[in-house]
């Protein structure tokens, strides 16, 4: 499959209309249309459903939805060996792509990136929010360079090293719930309670070895992938969410925070491919990180 027809395809899927993804390629529609029929015939499979209620919009398949995301991926990565291999041999340029999720321990990179700034102004940094799954999908494929990480670490796949800096957990609540007067929360305070609960994956062991009970044996109402939009859960009332500390700004606002007793914190480690060529960036930035974390062990 040619790289030109994935482009072809991710303009209509953008557009949803293969005329004005023609005119965005600067193609004829005919020309356009082929390219598609083609496509359709080589793959077996129906990718786009064209004339959807009598008018010329054209909706995805499944198919379709599995080859967009592909298609998007390939072409990301197309884009970015380029980049890399273009860059001449005395310039430190081009992108490092993180994936993490929501911690405290994001300002370990932003530290760095503010260290490299001055002397690689050139270095720009991307950042991919998501929960463990997410990361890991994008490491092995290879779309990121480093992931953060607070799950058990397969050595045989992927190099890591631990981060100093630890989560605390703890419950975010309104002010005027009762459990907002305690300076701390126990298990048997949240036994009863709704709670809000992060579908990270590895968070629900831990968290079910503090509590001291089972997800079965807990009033769960809500899970939760970013913690601002579960904020906005308690914030209407709908129950407690359990989470890090630090990562909503509760000040000014109906919200606070209370830590966990006995105490729970997370510890992460900062993970790249086994054996992973990185670009020059990347390989800088690494090397800066490395020694940021040797002087705050």
């Amino acid at each position: 499959m040619e790289l030109r027809v994935l482009e072809y395809f991710l303009a209509v899927a953008r557009e949803q209309n293969i005329t004005a993804a023609a005119e965005s390629l600067h193609l004829s529609q005919p020309a356009l249309s082929r390219q598609l029929r083609e496509m359709e015939e080589k793959l077996g499979k129906q990718l786009l459903i064209r004339g959807v209620k009598g008018s010329r919009k054209v909706i995805l398949t499944e198919e379709g939805m599995i080859l967009r995301k592909r298609a998007e991926e390939i072409l990301s990565l197309v884009r970015r060996t380029e980049n890399e291999i273009t860059q001449s041999d005395e310039t430190i340029a081009g992108n490092v792509f993180i994936g993490t999720g929501e911690t405290e321990t994001v300002r370990l990179f932003a530290k760095v990136a503010k260290k490299l700034q001055q002397k690689y102004p050139d270095i720009r940094y991307n950042i991919s929010s998501g929960n463990a799954e997410h990361v890991l999908e994008y490491l092995d494929k290879g779309l990121i360079d480093f992931g953060l990480l607070f799950t058990e670490i397969d050595a045989q796949k992927y190099e890591a090293i631990p981060v100093p800096i630890k989560d605390t957990w703890g419950v975010l609540m309104r002010k005027d719930s009762p459990l907002a007067e305690k300076e701390t929360i126990c298990p048997e305070d949240l036994w009863d309670k709704p709670l809000i609960v992060s579908h990270q994956k590895g968070d629900d062991r831990y968290l079910n070895q503090w509590l001291q009970r089972e997800e079965s044996e807990l009033h769960i109402v809500a899970t939760y992938n970013l913690l601002f939009n579960a904020s906005l859960l308690v914030d209407e009332g709908l129950g407690y969410a359990l989470c890090y500390d630090k990562l909503i700004n509760t000040k000014g606002s109906n919200l606070c925070f209370r830590p966990f007793s006995p105490g729970l914190e997370a510890r992460g480690f900062i993970v790249w491919k086994k054996y992973q060529v990185f670009s020059k960036a990347a390989n800088i930035f690494l090397q800066y990180l490395q020694e940021l974390l040797e002087t705050e062990n």
